[in-house]
Formats: C-alpha cells, structure tokens, sequence
C-alpha cells in the first residue's frame, strides 16, 4: 500500500480533529478575504474620496476584528493538526514498540540497537511535519485558491484566467523537484540512523574503551561521522531550498504579472481602483498555500523516509504467530494455569535466523515439582530450549504443551506469570534497587520487597549503600559486584513467586564465596517448585531429578546423576573435562569449578565517593542563568563570524527587496488610479521584475549561508560535548542512562538548528533593517 494512503488510514482515526483542522483552515481563507475587501474599502475611500478616518471607525473596527478572528482560527487549526499528529505518533510508536516485541530477541539482536532506536523515536518523531502540516496543506492548497477564484472570476476575468494558468506551476515545479529531493532524504535519514548508532556504542563502551585507552580517538571518528551528516543534510536542504525559490519566484513573478496587468487596465480605465486593489492584495494570498504546500512537502520528506522504516519493521511476518488449535476458554485456562501437571516437548526443531539448526527433533517432559538439569558443550542447545519455553522463540516443527494444550493457545501474559527467569547475566534498569526488585511484582509493597532481599541474601549488603533500597544503581547494574546483581535477579525471583523456575547458568562467572552463598539462595528458592536449571557447575545438576544431556541439538543422554556417571558417556566426559580444567579429583558426588573471574565488590566508602562525584557532574561548568547560557552559545559563532556577517548581509538585502517589491506594485496601482502617461509607470514595472527575482533569489542564498554555518556548528557541538564528557567516564557517567546521553548528543544538539537558524540569525537582520 501507498505510504501516503497508510499515513491517511491513521489521520482519518480522528475525524473531529480532522475536522477542525481543514475547517479553521478554510475559515481563515475566507477572512482572507473578507480582510482584503476591508482594506481596499478603506484605502479607496480615504485615497480617491478624500473620506476622514474619523467616519470610517466602522469597518476599521470590522477590520481589527477580522486580523484577531483569523489569527485566533488559524492557531486554532494549527493546534488541532498537532493534536492529530501525536495521537498518530504515540499510536505507531505503541505499535512499533509492540511488533518489536512479538518479533523476538532474534529480531533485536540481529540489528543495531541505535538504528532500533532511531527508528521508534526520531523516526517516529520525524512523521509530524508531515502529518500536522504537510497533509493539512494539501487539502488547503485546493480549496483555498478556489474560493478566491470564486470572488475574483465576477470581477475580473483576466485575472482569474492567469491565475488559474499561473498557479499549476507550482505543484508541476513541486513534484519535479521533489523527486530528485527523495533519494538525497534517504540517504540523509540513514546517515542519522548510523551516526545514532555509532554514538550508542560509543557511549555503551566508553568504560571498555578507557581502558583500552581509545576513548579519545573517537573524538576524529565523532568528527567524521558529524561531518557526513551534515554534508548529507546540506545536500537535501539545496534541493529543498532550490524548490523553494523556484515556487516563490513563479509566485512572485506571477504575482507581478497581475499587479502590471491591472496597473495597465486602470490606467486606461478599465477597472475601478476598490477592484483593483481587492484583487491585488488577494494574488500573492492566492499563491501562498501553494507555496505553503511546497514548502510543507520538503519538511514532510523526512517523515516519508522514517515511514518507510517504520512500515518496513511492521511489515516484518511475526513467525509462529498462528496457534496450533483452539485457544482456551476462561475457566479451562485458570484451571490449566493453577493445576498444570507437566510441560512437554514434542519432537520441537528450532534454527536461527540463516543459522545451523539448534534443535533437532528433542522431546521431554518437565513434570510439576521435578527439577530437570541440561547440560552439554557450548552451542548444544541448552539455552535455546530455555527460550523457547519462555515463548521468545516459536519452535520451527514440533510443539511445546501444556497438559497437552500448545503454550501458543495460552495468554502470554498469563503463561508467563507461571515462569520466573534468572539468567546469567540478569538486566538491571537504571533505577533503584526496590524499583529492580519490584519489577517482578509491580504491586508489591515495600515489606514484601524487603522479604525477598532477604530470602535472596541481598538485604545486607543493599542497607550498606547510601540511600538502602533507594538507591540508584546504574545502567546495567554498573554500581554492583556480579554477585550482587544476581541476588537482585533471584530477589525478584522470590517475589513473584512462580511454581517454575528457569535458571540460566546463574551461578556462573562467580568466586567460590559468592557461588556457595548463591547456592544455598537457589536451593531455598527451587524448594517445592518446578525448575530448568542450566548450569555447568554440579551444585544443582548432582541432585537433579532427571538430567539432560544435549549435543549439536539432540538429547543424547538422559538419566539422573549416579546412573549417567556410571554409563562413562557425554556426561562422564564433560565431567572429567571440567576437573581436569580445575585440578581437581572427581567422584561420584564431585564438584566441578570452573575458572571465573573475582567477584569485585565496592567499598562502602568507596561507593559513597562515586555516588557523590556523580551528583554534582561537571557543575562548574555549566553556565547558569538563561543570559549566560545564551552568552556561551553565542560563543560557538566566533570562529565563523564572516560566515555569519554574510548571512545577515544576504538577509538584509532579501527583505530590503521584498520591500522594494511591495512599495514599486502599490506604486503602479495607487499611480494608475491617477491616469498618468503610460511612460510614468514603465520604471515601476520593471522594479517589480527585479524586485520580484532578486528577493527570491537571495533569500535562497540566504538560507544556503545560514544553514551551511549552523550545520557545522552543530558538528562542533557533538565533539565539544563528547570532549567534555569522555574525562568524567567512567564512574561519574554512572547516573545516566546512555540513551539519556545519546539524546544529548543527537537530538538536543540538532534541537539547536532552530536556535540559530530562527533565535539568532532574524534579529541580527533586524538590527540593521
């Protein structure tokens, strides 16, 4: 389907807004009007009646009423098309943001996660040019230019037939030079999309690259990567601009024409003066939403690029998304749910995406109350199975059931209420610890927090830190030892309480103390409870009420762990290997260890000395106060102040020649209404020519020099900021979310083009008009 039709299929989701949007549009047009035939009305009365102002405070006041009205329906409009610009957004972020999540971990580990992220923010983000303003124009750009033709046809023909000839330029001129404006779009949004990414994995890594001492060699990649962008943005805007200045020069010369036209039929009588000056101040008005169109179609081309990203991620099949029978009703699925007796694997195949196979053809059955180990090399397969049974994969063949029903007719939501995870390397959120902890649970009170620090042995080591259970503990867990944060996954573990239990190798990559304490952790927490437990240390696997032994993804022994040891298969192999890696003698009830790295925990008085750093980051140099902050942007212009100087002179001269046009068409108007010698007016005629072209042409040369000097500025932004930061990694970064700083980097430095381009640049031309 046609992107412009999808995006439709969301806006007509809000006719009311819609509604109003075109409605308060169309009103304004017609007060256009209204407000013309007011001003022509007076100035006719006071410049060819020689009528006192005193007698026309009538539609003086009308026409004060009319300005208010129309500026009043024309925000009006405005407000309502950004209404249905966030609705439509926050609907295809949710959107997109739910497809993500039925596309699975395959799907997101697969791509960069700053692509990812570009996508369903700043992608998402970039649709509301389009959808507040470019879509509202479209329909405005139709009827607002027939409804002036409506009131100027009865009055003069002529006009309306070069009106009407004139005004299919524009959208002609438009269409030609958007299309060679797309490609360069495209290439602009994935130039944004890469630099996002290569700044998240620059900002994820930076402690990895400190120690590697890398982290300042970014500062010449951050460069090159700023200036890509900006010669690929600098690209579109030519184009864009190039559009711009063709549609307001066919409007202004149009508009020119019409002005010399009806100066001429004046002159000789032909028209009255109010008619003349009525169709005069409606022409250029007549051309606007056209322009406005142009104008609107280029800012709107980004969120055409970002559409079809985002359309491109929910096109994406959700594979095994069909169930495999009827799904349960209400009573049989709680009934289901609180009395399972076992979940069973029928001969279930599964491949990666374009990878070898990982499972091929494995059945079991985990019984309720049974604990069943897997074990076996790298890359057996243990943890795809794991995977499977938490539903972030569908098996390619075979089924997963239970009690006989497929997983895949069962609720989501509420199958996994059945489940609790710890894998090895539990996700902790930048928050606190009770915020972690509660993550489980979101309705559980505080206590029942507490409770489960404790059964989770976390409880004393989580009141040593400044704030206890409040306190924040960094992207990734950043502020914790290993085996801290394990015990903050197995904390949640006790909460939530589930009757199973998965633990993916939990114990791994833990010192001898913290592995023993662990151990005794996940003993109390298996108690009375169905477990998966995937691990290459026997504390658990020894006492395993059934163990599975995989190979290149097949069962290849199965058994408990007296009768396995004594059949000297995989299992006996893969023990004697781990003891030989451990120097250690095996026996039947042998524990192998394997080779893990310290478990670093911080000082008590150490961690208060990086949180108290954190809280006060680089606040000596930040300016404070809106002035002096002001002052220190305006400190970024220094080094490009002749780029500056020509950008106001270039601004200078395009509003002097918008004035120069003004003044030369009232002239041949006001002139006309005289009857003076045709010669009179042959100056007049020819200044609005150049007037008409000189405007536009250096107010293209204008917005060249303004963005050209903001973009770059912008780069020397990005490499300021990523300067100033790279020192304080990577303990006093610990605060931040790295999303939080790739914001910083990206979005609020770009967020500064309009700074400069519409804060600083209009009244430095101001100050010398």
């Amino acid at each position: 389907m046609n992107l412009d039709k999808r995006l439709l299929r969301y806006v007509r989701e809000h006719p009311t807004a819609l509604f109003l949007t075109i409605g308060l549009g169309f009103v304004a047009g017609v007060l256009i009007i209204a407000q013309a035939y007011l001003i022509s009305h007076v100035v006719d009365r006071v410049f060819l009646q020689n009528t006192l102002l005193t007698q026309l405070t009538r539609p003086l006041a009308v026409l004060l009423l009319v300005m208010v009205v129309r500026s009043l329906v024309s925000w009006g409009s405005e407000i309502s098309a950004n209404a249905i610009a966030e609705q439509v957004k926050v609907q295809l972020r949710d959107q997109v943001f739910q497809h993500i999540q039925l596309l699975g971990v395959d799907y997101t580990q697969s791509g960069r996660t700053g692509e990812l992220t570009t996508i369903a923010m700043d992608g998402v983000e970039a649709l509301h040019a389009y959808l507040s303003e470019y879509l509202p124009q479209l329909v405005l750009a139709a009827i607002i230019p027939l409804t002036f033709l409506f009131f100027i046809l009865p009055l003069d023909l002529l006009t309306a037939l070069v009106l009407m000839l004139t005004a299919p330029l524009i959208p002609i001129f438009m269409a030609l030079i958007g299309s060679m404006a797309k490609a360069q779009t495209r290439r602009q949004w994935k130039s944004l999309s890469r630099m996002k990414a290569y700044f998240l994995d620059v900002l994820q890594g930076i402690t990895t690259l400190k120690i590697l001492g890398r982290s300042k060699d970014q500062i010449e990649v951050i460069a090159k990567v700023s200036e890509n962008f900006r010669t690929t943005t600098m690209g579109v805007l030519r184009i864009a601009f190039l559009s711009a200045f063709v549609l307001e020069l066919v409007a202004t010369l149009s508009t020119a024409v019409v002005a010399v036209e009806i100066g001429l039929r004046l002159l000789y009588g032909k028209l009255a003066f109010e008619q003349a000056f009525f169709i005069l101040l409606l022409a250029p008005e007549f051309y606007l939403p056209l322009r406005m169109l142009g104008t609107r179609f280029h800012a709107g081309m980004a969120g055409i690029a970002a559409a079809k990203s985002i359309f491109a991620i929910l096109e994406i099949p959700v594979e095994g998304d069909e169930s495999n029978g009827f799904p349960l009703d209400e009573n049989s699925l709680r009934d289901t749910l609180n009395n399972f007796t076992e979940i069973r694997f029928d001969k279930v195949s599964f491949a990666y995406s374009g990878k070898r196979e990982a499972l091929r053809g494995i059945s079991f059955s985990l019984r309720r109350g049974e604990k069943v180990a897997l074990v076996g090399p790298t890359g057996s397969g243990k943890t795809t199975i794991a995977d499977l049974l938490l539903c972030f994969y569908q098996p390619v063949k075979g089924v997963i059931t239970l009690d006989g029903t497929p997983i895949q007719n069962i609720p989501l939501d509420a199958y996994l209420r059945l489940i609790s995870w710890v894998p090895q390397r539990p996700h902790l959120f930048n928050a606190s610890i009770a915020e972690n902890i509660r993550l489980a649970k979101p309705e559980a009170s505080d206590v029942e927090v507490v409770n489960a620090a404790k059964l989770a042995q976390a409880d004393g080591f989580i009141r040593k830190f400044p704030s206890g259970y409040d306190t924040v503990i960094g992207e990734e867990g950043s502020r914790l030892s290993g085996g801290q944060a394990q015990r903050i996954a197995l904390a949640r573990a006790f909460l939530k309480d589930a009757p199973i239990i998965i633990l993916d190798e939990a114990t791994a990559n833990l010192d001898p103390e913290n592995e023993h304490l662990l151990q005794q952790v996940i003993e109390r927490l298996l108690l009375n409870r169905t477990a998966l437990v995937i691990a290459h240390r026997l504390n658990t696997i020894a006492s395993a009420d059934k163990i599975l032994v995989l190979q290149k993804g097949e069962i290849v022994e199965q058994g408990r762990h007296r009768s396995l040891l004594q059949g000297k298969g995989l299992y006996w192999k893969l023990l004697q290997s781990y003891g030989r890696s451990s120097g250690s003698s095996l026996g039947e009830n042998a524990i192998a260890v394997q080779a893990v790295e310290p478990d670093y925990a911080i000082s008590d008085g150490g961690w208060n000395k990086t949180f108290n750093d954190a809280d006060h980051l680089n606040q000596n140099e930040i300016p404070q106060g809106s002035f002096k902050m002001l002052l220190h942007l305006l400190d970024f212009l220094k080094p490009y102040w002749k780029w500056v100087f020509l950008s106001i002179a270039l601004g200078f001269i395009t509003i002097a020649s918008g004035i120069g046009l003004m003044a030369t068409s009232a002239y041949i108007i006001s002139a006309a209404a005289l009857h003076p010698s045709i010669a009179e007016l042959q100056v007049a005629i020819v200044g609005v020519r150049f007037f008409g072209i000189s405007r536009g042409l250096f107010r293209y040369l204008e917005r060249l020099t303004t963005h050209s000097v903001t973009f770059r500025l912008l780069s020397q932004l990005r490499i300021w900021f990523y300067t100033a930061l790279e020192p304080l990694a990577p303990a006093r970064l610990m605060r931040y979310h790295s999303g939080d700083l790739l914001t910083r980097i990206t979005s609020d430095i770009q967020s500064l083009e309009n700074f400069y381009v519409r804060v600083v640049a209009p009244p430095l031309v101001a100050l010398f008009i």
